[in-house]
């Protein structure tokens, strides 16, 4: 059986590899409200943090054998756990200056605030590598077993790595949010080197054991807010009230309600609206039915049938398919333009759609909602879709496997005769005053290999496009005859607007596929070109 001082040194080898990995995760979801979630984030979040390891594994190995003591070992875990502690606490205030660069698109604030918060994380991390050659060193008595020695603290090492990457994700984070999941995290580095320093030095067991309570102090306090609103002048939320703040395995949420009673869906940095909820009575019941528009990309999925071969009559859209579903805009636009057709919706953040039917009055009994990945209730799903809506790419977020050649193939498969896709595509601002339609383009020229007919239209004073693909040929006086005849003043309206701001992209050589689509590649390039002012 083993002996105490060996289960100890096992047992800070496991909590060294859990605090290690679970940092790593709540560090991308410390950066999502300021910097977002996309790859670029989660190479850098990876990077640092391997060289943070890697230095503490090299560190610790040679203290380890120069002063081969358990305090020294047990000391260096409770102070990481303390180090821990104080991450988001510094964090805040440089996350407060990285979000005023994002919204005024400054990338030296930007880039030297995610360098200087990922530099948070250097010494608790670095110090819990050093446990794990140091306990080796400990626990190694003799070659004749060191290689199974070895084995063994490696093995637990990563049981305990395992537990750090499922650990936050699902259970800490959406439970208990960011800041108390780094607070539990020091608690079981701390709790773990008290723990070995009551047996192998009692006097510093005394000089760190104040870190229990201020720990609980911690876990206790709750600020205001995580991540202020943006208050840039002009700003569209610059008047809006905070309501709610929450977080998921998948996103950083927030919830804000305008002077006129609307509320806008936040994620992660917030510098894109995911959804709009407009109260009811400003358009139903006597109210102004126009209302019910948002004037963002939501308004024109509802146009979007009447690009099919002419004649085409609203009452042959009978259903709908909503892949991004989000708290649910377009199927409460659709459901009030077109009656109570069945729409599935598709959204692979639950705590979403939790929020959508409590705070955006997504309760319609028409609307079936799918908590997974887009592609993955395509591929499970044989029903047929007269239109199909994907609302699931807002840059810098853009899901590469829904935007491919073989994505759009599926899609297809999933339409009527009389079905059409569309998509929002974003775009961004050019240094000459113009816009950058390289990504609309590249989608555009993707989507031509699949459907024969694709049509463009800009959002009035947005940088969003809504690209419209149907499965029979059609031209744009195939729209303007079927917008003429429909009778509903806010498709007329939408019609006439649409008209006026379709687009022919440029010609595009990119073709997304599943084996080489570098979208992420190209919407960063497009927002660093943005920032540095470059054509």
């Amino acid at each position: 059986m083993p002996s105490p001082d060996r289960i100890r040194l096992l047992l800070a080898t496991f909590m060294a590899g859990l605090v290690s990995l679970a940092l790593e995760l709540a560090a991308g979801r410390l950066l999502a409200p300021a910097f977002g979630t996309t790859e670029l984030v989660w190479t850098a979040v990876i990077g640092m943090i391997l060289l943070y390891m890697a230095v503490g594994y090299a560190v610790g190995g040679r203290i380890a054998d120069r002063a081969p003591r358990p305090a020294l070992m047990d000391t260096l875990l409770a102070l990481a756990g303390l180090a821990t502690a104080v991450i988001p606490l510094v964090a805040r205030p440089l996350l407060a200056l990285a979000t005023r660069g994002m919204v005024t698109y400054r990338l030296g604030l930007v880039g030297g605030t995610l360098v200087s918060v990922l530099a948070l994380f250097s010494v608790p991390v670095t110090l819990l590598a050093c446990v794990s050659p140091y306990a080796v060193r400990l626990a190694v008595v003799g070659l004749a077993d060191s290689g199974r020695t070895v084995g063994l603290f490696s093995a637990v090492a990563a049981a305990g790595s395992f537990i750090g990457t499922v650990l936050p994700t699902f259970i800490l984070i959406p439970n208990l949010g960011t800041r108390r999941t780094f607070v539990l995290l020091a608690v079981l580095a701390l709790v773990t080197g008290l723990l070995g320093l009551w047996h192998s030095c009692r006097r510093r067991f005394w000089l760190l054991i104040w870190g229990l309570p201020a720990l609980a102090g911690l876990y206790l306090w709750q600020p205001i807010a995580i991540k202020p609103l943006p208050k840039a002048p002009g700003a569209y939320l610059s008047d809006a009230t905070l309501i709610l703040e929450s977080e998921s395995a998948h996103n950083f949420i927030q919830v804000v309600e305008d002077p006129r009673g609307r509320r806008y869906l936040l994620l992660n940095e917030g510098q894109g609206i995911h959804s709009v909820f407009t109260p009811v009575a400003q358009y139903a019941d006597g109210g102004d039915p126009t209302a019910l528009l948002t004037g963002g990309p939501w308004d024109y999925y509802l146009i979007a049938p009447l690009f099919n071969p002419a004649p085409f009559g609203t009452d042959q859209v009978r259903n709908a398919l909503v892949i991004g579903l989000a708290a649910g805009t377009t199927p409460t636009q659709l459901t009030e333009v077109y009656g109570p057709l069945p729409i599935d919706g598709v959204e692979i953040d639950g705590r979403i759609v939790e929020i959508g039917r409590t705070h955006f009055g997504m309760t319609q009994p028409n609307l079936t909602a799918h908590i997974t990945d887009g592609r993955a209730f395509l591929s499970q799903s044989d029903a047929l879709y007269d239109l199909v809506a994907v609302d699931a790419y807002r840059l810098p977020y853009i899901p590469w496997h829904l935007t491919t050649v073989e994505f759009f193939a599926e899609v297809h498969e999933h339409l009527t005769d009389t079905g059409v896709v569309a998509i929002n595509v974003g775009h961004t601002p050019g240094p000459d005053g113009d816009s950058d339609w390289r990504l609309v383009s590249a989608m555009v020229n993707t989507m031509r290999q699949v459907y024969p007919a694709v049509h463009v239209i800009a959002i009035p004073g947005s940088f969003n496009a809504i690209v419209v693909a149907t499965g029979a040929p059609s031209d744009l006086e195939d729209f303007t005859e079927n917008a003429a005849a429909t009778t509903d003043l806010r498709l007329k309206s939408l019609a006439e607007r649409a008209s006026q701001n379709l687009r022919r992209p440029e010609p595009s050589s990119i073709v997304f596929t599943d084996d080489l689509a570098p979208v992420e590649q190209m919407t960063h390039a497009l927002a660093l070109r943005y920032m540095l002012g470059m054509p």
